[in-house]
C-alpha cells in the first residue's frame, strides 16, 4: 500500500513538473513569433485553438456516459465564463506584456495572482485572511517593488506591467472559478471545452476587427536557430497548452491539490530559463532577488490560505 502511494506521488511530482516547465515555455515562443511580426491575438489564439483541438480527443473519451452534462444551461454558461475569463483573458494579456516586457518580469507580475485571490476571497466572502497570509502578502509586495524596479534606474514599459497586471487578475479568476466551478464535468473536458470556446471567442474578436490578428510566414529566431514559423506555433498549441494541461491534470489526480499547486510554482523558473537560452534575456539581479521575495511571499501565502475547495486543474501561464 505504502509503496503504490510512494509511486504515484513520484509520478505525479515528474508529471507536475514537466506541466511546469511547458506552461513556462509559452512566454519564449510568442515572443518570437511577435518579433517577426505576429500580433499576440494571433499568437494566443493559434496557441488556445491548437491545444483545444488536441485535448478534444481526451476530453470526449472522459465524457464517456456524462454527455447529458453539457445541456445543462449552467453548465454551458460556466464553461462559457471560464472561456473568457480563466482562459482568454490571462493568456491573451500575458502574451500582451511579453511583447514588451522580459518573459520573467510578466509572469512574475502574473504570479501575484493568489493574493489577489485572498482579496477577493475576504471582499465576496469575508475570509479573512491569517496571520501568515498577511505576512506572505507583505513579502510578496516587496519582491514585487523589487522586480518592477519602482525605485531603480531602469524603467519597465508601463502598458506591459499593465497587461501582465491583467494577466493576474485572469489568473485570480482562474483560481477562482476551478475552485468553485459548480459543475460535474471532468477536469480534462472542463480544460478541452474552455479553450474551445476561447479560441471562438478570440476567433470571432479578430473577425470583427476588435482584436488585431496578424501573421508572418517568416523565419524565427529562437536560441540563435532560424525556425520555419510553423515550429513555435505548433510548439505552442500542442506542448505549451494539451501537453501541459493533460500532464498537469495527471499530477493533480496522483497528488494533494495544495502540493500540485506548489510545484506549479517550478513554471516560474523554467521560464525564466527558456527566455535566457531562447531570447538572451536575463533579469538584473536586484530582479532576480525580488523575483525569490515574490515566490517566497506567495509560499506563504498558501501555507496560510484557510481550507477551501481546491482547483483540479493547474495554473496556466
Amino acid at each position: 500500500m505504502h509503496s503504490s502511494t510512494g509511486r504515484s506521488i513520484s509520478t505525479g511530482l515528474i508529471f507536475a513538473v514537466v506541466s511546469a516547465i511547458s506552461f513556462g515555455m509559452s512566454g519564449p515562443f510568442a515572443r518570437g513569433l511577435q518579433d517577426v511580426g505576429w500580433s499576440s491575438g494571433a499568437a494566443v489564439t493559434a496557441r488556445i485553438a491548437l491545444g483545444a483541438v488536441a485535448l478534444l480527443g481526451p476530453a470526449a473519451y472522459a465524457m464517456r456516459g456524462r454527455w447529458a452534462l453539457l445541456a445543462n444551461g449552467r453548465t454551458q454558461w460556466t464553461l462559457l465564463a471560464y472561456g473568457l475569463v480563466a482562459v482568454t483573458v490571462p493568456q491573451l494579456c500575458y502574451f500582451y506584456a511579453v511583447s514588451t516586457l522580459d518573459v520573467g518580469v510578466a509572469l512574475l507580475i502574473e504570479y501575484t495572482s493568489p493574493l489577489a485571490v485572498v482579496g477577493w476571497m475576504w471582499f465576496r466572502y469575508g475570509q479573512v485572511p491569517t496571520r501568515l497570509t498577511f505576512v506572505g502578502t507583505l513579502i510578496a509586495a516587496a519582491g514585487l517593488v523589487l522586480v518592477l524596479q519602482l525605485f531603480g534606474t531602469v524603467s519597465l514599459d508601463a502598458a506591459g506591467i499593465a497587461w501582465a497586471l491583467g494577466a493576474m487578475a485572469g489568473n485570480a479568476g482562474y483560481f477562482v472559478m476551478s475552485g468553485r466551478s459548480g459543475t460535474d464535468l471532468p477536469a480534462i473536458a472542463m480544460a478541452a471545452i474552455g479553450l474551445l470556446y476561447a479560441a471562438v471567442l478570440l476567433g470571432v474578436a479578430g473577425l470583427v476587427g476588435v482584436l488585431p490578428m496578424t501573421a508572418s510566414l517568416d523565419d524565427v529566431t529562437l536560441a540563435d536557430h532560424r525556425l520555419a514559423w510553423w515550429i513555435p506555433v505548433v510548439a505552442l498549441g500542442l506542448i505549451t497548452a494539451a501537453f501541459a494541461y493533460a500532464t498537469g491534470i495527471a499530477a493533480v489526480r496522483r497528488l494533494e491539490p495544495r502540493l500540485a499547486s506548489f510545484v506549479a510554482l517550478t513554471e516560474l523558473l523554467a521560464a525564466i530559463v527558456a527566455a535566457w537560452l531562447m531570447l538572451d534575456q536575463v533579469p538584473d539581479r536586484i530582479q532576480l532577488v525580488g523575483g525569490a521575495l515574490v515566490l517566497a511571499g506567495v509560499i506563504v501565502v498558501k501555507l496560510g490560505e484557510r481550507p477551501t475547495p481546491e482547483t483540479e486543474i493547474p495554473v496556466p501561464g
